[in-house]
């Protein structure tokens, strides 16, 4: 058994029940972003958050006690993402990565902007030439220290 079983898992429970991350998030007590990366395989659970994905998703013991190993991060299986939604972030990143880098600077100063101490929410947003996918992310500033 490992973790990459344990999320197939939780995926096909989540299909055959017919639930959404927001249903599976209110169980878990998190964001539907962050309840979406941990039942991937990105986050590492709580005891009492895999005890509730446990019960909805009928994990074992053993299957739960997977959800609250620290994950390796990463989980795309090319460095190109070939998946054409994933893709269209990787583009962003090449097209637009240089402007977050010279606007985050011009703003916060020589530093980064933190993956970890971060959130993120996705919502649909109406709009009458087609929806709109909003995303907004926000990351604490690290700056670079002199030493």
């Amino acid at each position: 058994m490992s973790r990459l079983d344990v999320t197939e898992k939780i995926i096909s429970t989540k299909v055959s029940k017919g639930l959404s991350w927001a249903d599976v998030a209110k169980k878990v007590g998190q964001s539907k972003e962050w309840t979406t990366a941990l039942c991937l395989g990105q986050m590492t659970a709580t005891p009492a958050q895999a005890k509730a994905l446990g019960k909805l998703f009928g994990l074992s013991v053993e299957e739960q006690k997977w959800l609250m190993v620290v994950p390796y991060k990463g989980s795309l299986p090319t460095t190109v993402p070939t998946d054409p939604l994933i893709y269209r972030f990787y583009e962003l990143v090449n097209v637009y990565g240089t402007t977050f880098k010279e606007l985050i600077h011009e703003e916060f100063g020589d530093g980064i902007m933190s993956a970890i101490d971060f959130k993120m929410d996705m919502q649909r947003q109406a709009d009458p030439n087609g929806d709109r996918v909003n995303i907004v992310m926000s990351g604490k500033f690290l700056p670079y220290k002199q030493y």
